[in-house]
C-alpha cells in the first residue's frame, strides 16, 4: 500500500508562486507515472498534471499547461509541482496519486491533500 503526503500548499496573491510537494512510501514509486489533481470547492476533483517514471514525459491539463511545472525526484520519492502566475480559480485542495492516462489509479491512496488558496 502507498501512503501519499502532500505540502506545500498555502495563501498566496494572484500571480504568485507556490511549490507543492507529494512524498510517497513504498518502493513501486520509482516505477510509477504520477500526477497531481486538484478539487474546488463544489466541484470534482479534477487532473493537473502527469510526469512518467524517469520525469522523461509530462503533460498538463489546459488550465496549467505553461503556468506549472511537474517533476520528480526518485531518491527522495518524492513528486513536486511548481505552480507560477496563480490565478484565484487555481484554489482547491491538491493531491497525488498515481496515475494512467489523465486518472487516478489508487482509489484507497489519497492522502489529505494540500490547500492552496489564491487571493484577487
Amino acid at each position: 500500500q502507498v501512503e501519499l503526503v502532500e505540502s506545500g500548499g498555502g495563501l498566496v496573491q494572484a500571480g504568485g508562486s507556490l511549490r507543492l510537494s507529494c512524498a510517497a512510501s513504498g518502493r513501486t514509486f520509482r516505477l510509477a507515472t504520477m500526477g497531481w489533481f486538484r478539487q474546488a470547492p463544489g466541484k470534482e476533483r479534477e487532473f493537473v498534471a502527469t510526469i512518467n517514471w524517469s520525469g522523461g514525459i509530462t503533460d498538463y491539463a489546459n488550465s496549467a499547461r505553461g503556468r506549472f511545472t511537474i517533476s520528480r525526484d526518485n531518491a527522495k520519492n518524492t513528486v513536486y509541482l511548481q505552480m507560477n502566475s496563480l490565478k484565484p480559480e487555481d484554489t482547491a485542495v491538491y493531491y497525488c496519486n498515481s496515475v494512467l492516462g489523465h486518472q487516478a489509479m489508487c482509489d484507497t491512496c489519497w492522502g489529505q491533500g494540500t490547500q492552496v488558496t489564491v487571493s484577487s
